[in-house]
């Protein structure tokens, strides 16, 4: 999926062979072996990866993935597109990707502890606040972040504060990170559906993914836009109510059980028949490939708002422009949380802290300029959004390595 939509951007651009080449593949590769004691003393070896895809506009950026699926060539793709994704909102950054081939729910904390520190450890010779700065993703939260940077400081022997982002606020996190993500996604959804004529108060919003992306947005649409959160789902399946959930409760129930709650009042309902629901804004906010040639005809929302990565395939793509259903791409739509990690790492190096109000202020500004860059080129060239997002992105890296040239 990345490389065919890089390769329509870098016909579009008529980009050179050398660039071609060089932005095809990733500028580096690390998979390591972690060795990790488990609770019952036994040890396991588990599959790690960093992927560096590319440094030119400045150090690599991207999350650790913990997920059973993980593999070399997701965590390459993942890389790919936040080399895209950093360039989009202008951040000065390049991407990276890492994860780890474990399915969290497994492990006991102990155990993730463990694990962590291996695996940071072994990232030790390409890591660092001027190099690469991982940050949460799947399957990672605050306290692995806190784990990698401990371990990382260990290692130099003073505190290091801007290894990692998304950490919790007690060592040098930021106010509005957890959220950041969802709040980009109800920020861009903003701008979209201003543009394609939808009033977002009593808009019907369905939410694919109550994790920490998916609910965030729901809450937000619901409390800034005045959105009717009609259904949301999770890896068990979706709850549906026609006229609007309490999303408040649901994140409670979730934070309590980890769930979506069995009964109350909304009908149970698949992942599946949660696409196919007929709403004004869908937000997939699960997995990628979740919207593809098979269901694509089934969509049937007036707004796509990718808040997970790769949610859709280049063929449903070509299916749902040519229903002209609007897809606002992953690259720009949750692109709030590598620009909150952006605003982190800052802090930490400035050693001065914003408030939530000027990191909500900030990113805003940020996302509305990048908003309004990838539309205006998508009406001046009558393309659809992904691919105007991607001539911003691709275009600002590829200038970037004309500017810096090859050394030798």
């Amino acid at each position: 999926m990345a490389l065919s939509q890089f390769d329509l951007v870098a016909d579009k651009l008529n980009l050179e062979d050398g660039l071609r080449a060089i932005l095809s593949a990733p500028q580096r590769t690390l998979s390591v072996s972690i060795p990790t004691r488990m609770d019952d003393g036994s040890v396991h070896v588990f599959e790690g990866y960093r992927v560096q895809h590319s440094l030119h506009r400045g150090p690599a950026k991207g999350g650790i993935r913990y997920s059973a699926h993980v593999s070399l060539d997701e965590v390459k793709a993942l890389a790919m597109w936040m080399t895209w994704k950093c360039a989009i909102v202008d951040l000065p950054y390049g991407g990276a990707k890492g994860g780890v081939t474990v399915d969290p729910k497994l492990l006991s904390s102990g155990e993730l502890e463990r694990l962590t520190r291996r695996f940071t450890s072994e990232l030790l010779p390409i890591i660092g606040p001027e190099r690469d700065i991982p940050a949460p993703d799947m399957g990672t939260n605050a306290q692995t972040m806190a784990w990698m940077m401990d371990t990382y400081s260990a290692n130099v022997g003073h505190a290091v504060p801007g290894i990692v982002t998304g950490k919790p606020m007690s060592i040098g996190g930021s106010a509005g990170r957890e959220e950041a993500t969802g709040r980009g996604v109800m920020i861009v959804t903003r701008e979209a559906a201003q543009r394609v004529g939808i009033t977002l108060a009593g808009a019907s919003v369905v939410v694919q993914g109550f994790g920490n992306v998916g609910s965030h947005a729901a809450r937000l649409l619901e409390k800034e836009c005045n959105c009717r959160i009609v259904a949301v789902s999770d890896a068990q399946g979706g709850i549906y109510n026609a006229k609007g959930l309490d999303v408040t409760a649901l994140e409670s129930s979730t934070r309590s059980h980890g769930v979506l709650p069995e009964h109350g009042d909304f009908e149970r309902i698949s992942n599946a028949e949660l696409l196919a629901l007929e709403c004004d804004v869908l937000v997939p906010a699960a997995l990628e490939n979740q919207i593809t040639e098979t269901n694509a005809h089934d969509v049937h929302a007036k707004l796509v708002v990718e808040g997970a990565n790769g949610p859709t395939t280049p063929a449903a793509d070509s299916i749902l422009r040519d229903r002209e259903i609007v897809v606002v791409p992953d690259v720009l739509a949750n692109a709030g949380g590598v620009t909150v990690s952006y605003f982190e790492w800052v802090q930490g190096r400035d050693e001065y802290f914003w408030s939530s109000d000027e990191v909500n202020e900030r990113l805003e500004r940020i996302l509305k300029n990048a908003s309004l860059a990838v539309w205006t080129i998508a009406a001046r060239e009558k393309i659809d959004l992904r691919l105007a997002a991607y001539l911003v992105g691709v275009g600002r890296v590829a200038e970037a390595l004309r500017v810096r040239g090859i050394f030798p």
